[in-house]
C-alpha cells in the first residue's frame, strides 16, 4: 500500500499538463449529470401533474420540498468534506439520486414524489454538484479559480442540451417513469467510477496549485491579500457567523437561489401555457444551460480580472432581465422575447455559480471553509426551496405568474447589493486586480 501512495504523485506529475485540469473535467461530467437531472424535474412536472391531477404548489412542492431537506443537510456535507473529502460526499450523492430516480417510477401519491424526486434527487444533487465542488476546485486554482470553476459549471450546460430534449422525446415516447430509470442508470454506470479519481487539493498529489512547481508558483506571486488581520484569522464556523460579511452573503445566496429555481421550475410549464408547444419549451430550458457555458467559462475568467462584486451584478442583472421577458409574454408568444429570455438567463444569470465559490473562499479561507460554505449553503438551497413554492402557491392563488416575476426582480436587485456589502475585494485582491 505505501509503494502505491508513493506512486500517485509521481503519476500525477509526470502528466504533460496540470491534474487539476483533470479534476475539472471530472467535475464537468458530474455536474452536467447531477444538475440536469435536478433540472429535469421541470419536464416530468407537467405529466406528473396531469396524471395524478394535484395542484401545482403541491407537486412543486416535491422541488422545494428537497431543497429544504438539502439545506438542513448542508452543513454536514460542508463537515465530511473538510473531514472525509469530497469523493466520499460524491459517492454518496451518486448512490441516494440514483435511488431516487429510479425509485420515482414507483410513484402513486405525493408522498412518493417528495420522497424520490424531492428528498433523494435533491440531497443526492446537492452532494455533487455547485455547493460540494465549490468547496474543492478553489483549491486547485487561485489565478485562475473563477475561470477555472466556470469550465467546470459549464457542463451544465452541455448536459441540459444533450440530455433535457432526449428527456423530453423518451417522456413522449414512453413515458416520465422510463426517463427517470434511463437516467437513474446512467448515473450509476457513469459517476461511480468516474470521481473515483478526485482529491481534495493538489498538495494530496504532490502538487501547487494552478500547476506550479512549488512555493513560489503562480498561486504565491497573485494572491494579494488586502486585509491581513482578516486574512490571518482562523475562521471556524461560530467566529464566521458573527460577522456581518457572513449574513451579507448568505442574503445574495438566498436571492440567488430564489430566482434560479423558481424560473428553472415553473418555466416550462409556463411556456406552453402562453402559447408554445412542449418540445419548444423543453428546448428553451436545455438552450439556457447551454448558453451557460460560454457564459460561466467568461464571466468567471473576466470576475479574475476585475473582481466578484460586478460579475455577481451582472449575473443578477441576468436573471432580472429574463423575468421581464416572462412578463413581456403574458400577451403571447414572441420568439424574440424567448431568446432575450434564453440568453439573459443562462449567458449572463447562470455563471452566478462561476464566483460563488471564489466569493466565500476569499473571505473565509481556512481549514474550516467546508464547514462554512456549507452553512452559507444552506441560504441558497433555502432561496431555492422558497422559490419554486411560493411561485406555484402564488400562482395557484392569483391565477398569474406577474406576481411572482415581480418578487423575484426585485430579489435580484436586493442580491446584487448584497454582494457588494460583502466586499470580498477588501480582503483578498483577485488577480487581475494584484
Amino acid at each position: 500500500m505505501a509503494m502505491q501512495t508513493e506512486a500517485r504523485p509521481t503519476l500525477a506529475a509526470r502528466l504533460p499538463f496540470f491534474y487539476g485540469w483533470v479534476i475539472i473535467a471530472v467535475a464537468f461530467v458530474t455536474v452536467a449529470l447531477s444538475v440536469t437531472a435536478r433540472t429535469a424535474f421541470s419536464l416530468v412536472f407537467p405529466p406528473i401533474v396531469e396524471e395524478f391531477g394535484w395542484d401545482r404548489g403541491l407537486a412543486a412542492g416535491a422541488f422545494s420540498f428537497g431543497f429544504l431537506v438539502s439545506a438542513v443537510l448542508s452543513p454536514i456535507v460542508g463537515r465530511l468534506m473538510d473531514r472525509r473529502g469530497p469523493r466520499f460526499v460524491i459517492e454518496i450523492g451518486v448512490l441516494v439520486m440514483a435511488a431516487g430516480l429510479l425509485g420515482a417510477t414507483q410513484i402513486a401519491s405525493p408522498w412518493q414524489l417528495y420522497a424520490t424526486l424531492g428528498v433523494l434527487v435533491g440531497a443526492g444533487a446537492n452532494c455533487m454538484s455547485f455547493s460540494v465542488q465549490s468547496q474543492y476546485l478553489p483549491n486547485w486554482f487561485v489565478r485562475r479559480r473563477a475561470m477555472a470553476i466556470g469550465l467546470a459549471f459549464s457542463g451544465v450546460g452541455v448536459g441540459a442540451i444533450t440530455l433535457l430534449p432526449w428527456m423530453q422525446s423518451v417522456i413522449q415516447q414512453d413515458g416520465w417513469r422510463a426517463s427517470c430509470w434511463m437516467l437513474g442508470v446512467m448515473t450509476l454506470v457513469v459517476l461511480l467510477p468516474l470521481n473515483w479519481i478526485v482529491r481534495k487539493r493538489p498538495q494530496d498529489l504532490g502538487l501547487q496549485p494552478d500547476g506550479g512547481s512549488g512555493a513560489a508558483g503562480p498561486a504565491a506571486r497573485t494572491l494579494v491579500v488586502v486585509d491581513a488581520a482578516w486574512a490571518a484569522t482562523v475562521w471556524t464556523t461560530g467566529r464566521a457567523m458573527r460577522t456581518a460579511r457572513f449574513w451579507w452573503i448568505a442574503l445574495a445566496f438566498f436571492c440567488g437561489g430564489f430566482v434560479w429555481y423558481a424560473v428553472q421550475v415553473h418555466q416550462t410549464k409556463y411556456l406552453i401555457e402562453v402559447g408554445f408547444s412542449p418540445m419548444q419549451s423543453a428546448w428553451a430550458l436545455g438552450l439556457v444551460a447551454m448558453v451557460g457555458v460560454p457564459g460561466q467559462i467568461a464571466l468567471g475568467a473576466l470576475s479574475d480580472r476585475i473582481g466578484r462584486e460586478i460579475v455577481w451584478l451582472i449575473t443578477n442583472a441576468g436573471f432580472a432581465i429574463c423575468y421581464a421577458a416572462l412578463l413581456g409574454l403574458q400577451s403571447g408568444p414572441s420568439e424574440v422575447l424567448l431568446y432575450v429570455m434564453v440568453l439573459s438567463q443562462g449567458l449572463l444569470g447562470y455563471a452566478l455559480t462561476s464566483v460563488m465559490g471564489a466569493i466565500v473562499a476569499e473571505i473565509f479561507e481556512g481549514p474550516h471553509f467546508g464547514s462554512i460554505f456549507g452553512l452559507v449553503m444552506v441560504a441558497l438551497l433555502a432561496g431555492g426551496a422558497v422559490g419554486p413554492w411560493l411561485t406555484g402557491f402564488i400562482h395557484d392563488r392569483t391565477g398569474s405568474y406577474e406576481i411572482a416575476f415581480v418578487l423575484a426582480i426585485v430579489l435580484c436587485a436586493v442580491g446584487a447589493l448584497a454582494i457588494w456589502r460583502a466586499s470580498p475585494r477588501k480582503v483578498r485582491r483577485v488577480a487581475g486586480r494584484a
